[in-house]
Order: C-alpha cells, then sequence, then structure tokens
C-alpha cells in the first residue's frame, strides 16, 4: 500500500511518515523545505528520519536509512508540473495531505502566501488525485475554522461560515474544494480539524514553545488577552494514532466512514469531517503555570490585548471521531510540556 504524505518535513507529517513506514506501509514524503516554518528544523526532522542531511535537491528521491518503505522528495505543491508527474510515477493508493502554510497572525500579514500555498496548492493535490484515480484521500483543516462561532464545544455540525483570520479561510476553502471533488468525482476526502497540537519536534512559532524558549532565555513572554485565553491542547501522539486510524478505516473493504447527504437530495457524498482534539481546554494563564512547574523557573510575562485573528477559546466535540475510530486522547497537558520540554532541553543541548 503506497501513501502520499505531503509537508513530510512538517511536525504532523514527519510523525506520521515514520510511523506509516514503521508499520510497514510504503511511504513517499514530500516537502518544499521552505523557511515558513524553521527550515533547519525541518532538515533535523528529516535527519531524525534516516533522510540524508547534505544538500537535498528538488526533485530527488532519497530512501531513509532507517525505514526503508519510506522516501523523501524535495517538491513544491504549487507546481501542477510536478505534482502530476509524481502521481503519474508512484501510482498512489492513499494520500494524506498536511502541507500548508500554517499561523493565524502570519497569514494576516501574507494572504497572498496563503492562498497560493493552502488553496492554491490543495487544488493541485485535488486534480493529481483525479487524473491519477487515487480513490481516497485525508488532509489538515484547523479549529480555527470555527472562527466567530460561540457555541462551545465545537461540533463538526456547527456553520463555520465566519472565519477571523486568512489562515481560517484558506481551511474552509480547502474543504469546500474537497467536497467539490467529492461530490464530482467519487473521491472519499476526509476533513480533519485539528486543534493545537503540541509535542516534541513541534512549530516554534507556537506558543507552547515559544514560551519555554523564552523562559529559558530570560526574555518575557507575551501573554495575550491577559492570559485569559482558552486552547485545546492536542498531544502528537494522540493525533497521529487517530490519523492512522483514519487512513486505516478509509482502505477497509467495509469502512464506517458515513457519507454526507447531498443538500439537493440527489444523493450522497463521500466526504467527512472530524474534530482532533483533547476536549479539555486549558486556561492559558494556567498553561504558563504548567510550564513554570516544570521548569521550576518563573516566567517574566507582558500582558497584551486580544490580537486580531485570535479566538478566546477553542474546545473540540470529538464525540464522532471517538465513535468512527475508538479515539481516547490520553495525553495531559502536564505530561505532554513534560515530554516536550525533555525534548527541548536535549535538542538545544540546555542542561
Amino acid at each position: 500500500m503506497k501513501i502520499l504524505v505531503t509537508g513530510a518535513a512538517g511536525f504532523i507529517g514527519f510523525y506520521l511518515a515514520n510511523m506509516l513506514a514503521k508499520k510497514g506501509y510504503s511511504v513517499v514524503g514530500i516537502d518544499n523545505l521552505n523557511n515558513h516554518n524553521y527550515s533547519d528544523l525541518k532538515i533535523a526532522r528529516l535527519k531524525e528520519s534516516g533522510i540524508e542531511d547534505g544538500k537535498i535537491k528538488t526533485g530527488e528521491k532519497l530512501i531513509s536509512q532507517k525505514h526503508p518503505g519510506y522516501s523523501f522528495i524535495k517538491l513544491d505543491i504549487r507546481d501542477m508540473s510536478s505534482m502530476s508527474d509524481l502521481f503519474k510515477e508512484e501510482s498512489f493508493d492513499y494520500v494524506c495531505h498536511l502541507a500548508a502554510l500554517a499561523g493565524i497572525r502570519n497569514s494576516i500579514k501574507q494572504p497572498h502566501s496563503y492562498v497560493e500555498s493552502n488553496i492554491n496548492g490543495f487544488l493541485n493535490i485535488l486534480e493529481a488525485s483525479r487524473e491519477f484515480h487515487v480513490k481516497d484521500l485525508c488532509f489538515a483543516s484547523s479549529s480555527s475554522i470555527y472562527g466567530l462561532n460561540n457555541s462551545v464545544p465545537f461540533s463538526t455540525a456547527d456553520k463555520t461560515d465566519s472565519p477571523v483570520s486568512i489562515y481560517a479561510a484558506t481551511k474552509k476553502a480547502d474543504e469546500l474544494m474537497a467536497h467539490t471533488y467529492s461530490h464530482l468525482y467519487g473521491i472519499r476526502c476526509t476533513a480533519m480539524r485539528f486543534f493545537t497540537v503540541y509535542g516534541p519536534w513541534g512549530r516554534p512559532d507556537m506558543a507552547y514553545f515559544s514560551f519555554v524558549k523564552d523562559i529559558f532565555d530570560g526574555r518575557e513572554i507575551d501573554v495575550y488577552n491577559n492570559g485569559q485565553l482558552k486552547r485545546d491542547f492536542t498531544y502528537i501522539d494522540d493525533v497521529i494514532i487517530v490519523i492512522e486510524k483514519v487512513i486505516y478505516s478509509s482502505l477497509e473493504k467495509n469502512n464506517k466512514l458515513d457519507r454526507e447527504e447531498s443538500i439537493d437530495g440527489s444523493g450522497s457524498v463521500p466526504f467527512k469531517v472530524y474534530n482532533i482534539g483533547n476536549s479539555s481546554p486549558v486556561l492559558l494563564q494556567n498553561f504558563i503555570e504548567i510550564i513554570e512547574d516544570i521548569l521550576d523557573k518563573k516566567a517574566r510575562k507582558n500582558y497584551l490585548s486580544m490580537q486580531a485573528g485570535d479566538v478566546l477559546v477553542t474546545w473540540a466535540d470529538i464525540e464522532e471521531t471517538t465513535k468512527d475510530f475508538a479515539y481516547l486522547p490520553s495525553t495531559t497537558v502536564r505530561e505532554g510540556m513534560r515530554k516536550f520540554i525533555i525534548w527541548y532541553r536535549d535538542f538545544y543541548n540546555i542542561h
């Protein structure tokens, strides 16, 4: 079974590609290794995956020294010609699309880049899947898609028509495009709305990473809305387990993914949305206290007002995810942050 993982040098893609390869799947990972989310860390993730860390040439296929079933190619999803050639050459059975520009505040500053990568790039993946008859695809959506929704916890049945950032708008567009391709071409698409995924090898632009870094460095941490935000922090191991179940379920002959009824009543569409969160939001102020306790060091706090694009709370209703995949996130925020800080000390050689 051959699976494409886009964004394979990114945080979630790195974990997923390695886990699938360990389980015996044939995995092709692609990433453009851009500078948006710290390219040095991307290279380090690839090295951890057994991919040589010398100069990686665009289009060159590198085989992992740790997992012979895993190969990596430096490619950009925005290049339709490259995507078409890749799909033609590899004949994928399944696609897991995780490549994207992430980050709410950056999306407000760089809207064109986000649209080009997250919308046009995903359209290229959908088109290549159509052209080369890939019938099963899952992709990363986001909790940010709920926007100004005031009903908590967030349910996949809630309307998502009020995004408050360009990033959220691109993810909404991705879901709409996937639904369209499911309807027109029968591609089974599963949207995974991730809620604040964190852990070792994570993204340096995320708050938990920058908090730890700044506390270690003795700098002030920026605390938005005076610490009165709640986030549904979801540990990476819990996320990867459920993604593998999504993939396996799609590939089963009698899979249990329900088909969404079409609006006009003309039939059903093989499209499904799941929340992937911890369903246990933590107040930002309390989250910082957990970090301080683990580090045994007080943070110097710079309290700031609410930022453009932010929401007060994220909270996942995971009832349907649990029903379909026996999804039971088990990592507490304290335990997850303890593991992250152990990794952080080792990776950055802090003793």
